[in-house]
């Protein structure tokens, strides 16, 4: 599939028209949004459980490849866990690592399977309920993020980075491409060689979490 091509700004757009219908429809009815994010988590549980059985039927167990470790696969779980839950930490996990991982994905997406085909259709559903799913719940308000969560969600996030280049580092493994970037082309790409890249997409996470600290900051509740 091209990048930036017809079928890929479709997909786009029906992600961000979606979001933004869900958000609109919680603010406006309070049991519609209830539904809506148990369906989502619901939802996207089973569609991981499937794509799971799917994977491991066709390529097997390979330990140490092919684990659930990206911060997609986590933010799924993290995402599914806030819409059963309304959990206020989880959603502020998913609202500032998942929904920046899974647009970027959406942006630059690392497809290894051609289009259409079931992989490439998970990845684009996967990815855009994770967006829908965060939307339904912060911007549409049924979840209230909480002051200095910035801060809070980018020093957890990097625990787990430190403990996944561990991993990596230990099974020479590449998870969340910490020892080479993706051979597609992605925002690492303009951010130089390794292990430069890493330290740049440090400081860039960071300044994007405060871009998106804005929007909610005025609803945001003290911890």
């Amino acid at each position: 599939m091209a990048l930036f091509g017809p079928l890929h700004l479709a997909i786009l757009a029906v992600t961000l028209l979606t979001s933004a219908g869900l958000a609109w429809t919680a603010r406006e009815s309070a049991a519609a949004g209830r539904i809506a994010r148990l369906v989502l988590g619901a939802g996207l549980a089973v569609n991981e459980l499937i794509w799971y059985g799917y994977r491991y039927s066709q390529e097997g167990f390979r330990f140490p490849e092919g684990l659930p470790l990206e911060l997609c696969d986590v933010a799924v779980w993290v995402t599914v866990f806030a819409c059963l839950s309304r959990s206020v930490v989880a959603s502020e996990l998913v609202y500032f690592a998942g929904l920046g991982g899974a647009a970027m994905a959406m942006l630059t997406p690392d497809l290894w399977a051609p289009c259409p085909s079931y992989p490439t259709i998970y990845f684009f559903v996967a990815h855009g309920a994770v967006i829908a799913a965060i939307s339904l719940l912060v911007f549409g308000r049924l979840v209230t993020l909480r002051r200095g969560c910035v801060l809070r969600v980018f020093g957890l996030a990097n625990l787990y980075v430190i403990a996944v280049a561990a991993f990596d580092w230990f099974f020479r493994t590449n998870y969340l491409y910490l020892r080479e970037k993706p051979a597609n082309a992605s925002l690492l790409d303009v951010f130089g060689p390794w292990p430069l890249y890493i330290f740049v997409a440090e400081a860039f996470a960071l300044a994007l979490f405060g871009i998106m600290w804005l929007p909610v900051r005025r609803f945001a509740q003290d911890s």
